[in-house]
C-alpha cells in the first residue's frame, strides 16, 4: 500500500504487541464498504489519515502514548497520555462502534456530541481523544482535543488534524516524572 500519510514516519515501536490488545482494539480491516458504514454510523466522515493508519493496523494500545501541551489536565502538567487507538468496526470492545466505543462515551459517560472519539486514557474514561468537528463540519477535517470528563467536559487542543496528533506522539519517557 503505497502512503498518502505517514510517508516519512517510522512505525517502529509505535504500536504495542500484548493478548490485551490483540483481544479488545486490533480488528480485521475489511473493506471501503465498511468505512462508510461505519461513517454513517457516526454521522461523520472520517479522516483520510486515520483510514490509512488503521488500513496499516486497525485500531491498537501505542508505546508513544504522550502529547505534549501548554496547558495543565487531569494527567499532568505538560501532556496528556492515551491507552489505544480505536479501529474502525464493531467487533472489538474499544473500537469506534464498540461496545466502550465514540457512541457510548456520549450515551453513559456524558461526553459532548461535537466529533468522534478515537482514543482512550488511562484515566478509564474519565478523559478521552476526541476528533473535533465543531469548526469543520460533519464532512470537513477535524482537530484533535483532549476532553476532560473530570473538568467539566474541557477540551484542550491538540492537533490541527489525525496525522498530526499521530506524529506528535512522544514516549512517556521524555516526560520528567514528579
Amino acid at each position: 500500500m503505497e502512503l498518502q500519510f505517514f510517508k516519512d514516519f517510522d512505525f517502529t515501536d509505535f504500536w504495542s504487541e500484548s493478548s490485551y490488545s490483540v483481544r479488545d482494539y486490533i480488528e480485521e480491516f475489511s473493506d471501503d464498504e465498511m468505512v462508510v458504514s461505519i461513517e454513517n454510523e457516526l454521522g461523520y466522515k472520517l479522516p483520510a489519515s486515520y483510514i490509512e493508519l488503521m488500513r496499516i493496523q486497525n485500531g491498537g494500545l501505542v508505546d508513544k502514548s504522550c502529547f505534549p501541551t501548554t496547558e495543565d489536565n487531569s494527567w499532568a502538567d505538560d501532556h496528556i497520555a492515551i491507552t489505544g487507538i480505536m479501529g474502525i468496526g464493531r467487533d472489538k470492545t474499544y473500537s469506534v462502534c464498540g461496545e466502550l466505543g465514540s457512541q457510548f462515551m456520549i450515551d453513559e459517560w456524558g461526553y459532548p456530541a461535537i466529533g468522534v472519539y478515537i482514543a482512550d486514557c488511562p484515566s478509564a474514561g474519565h478523559d478521552m481523544i476526541l476528533l473535533d468537528y465543531s469548526k469543520c463540519g460533519k464532512d470537513g477535517e477535524p482537530e484533535v482535543v483532549h476532553v476532560d470528563q473530570e473538568d467539566d467536559y474541557r477540551k484542550i487542543f491538540l492537533a490541527k488534524d489525525f496525522e498530526t496528533f499521530i506524529k506528535g506522539l512522544k514516549d512517556e519517557d521524555e516526560f520528567d516524572a514528579e
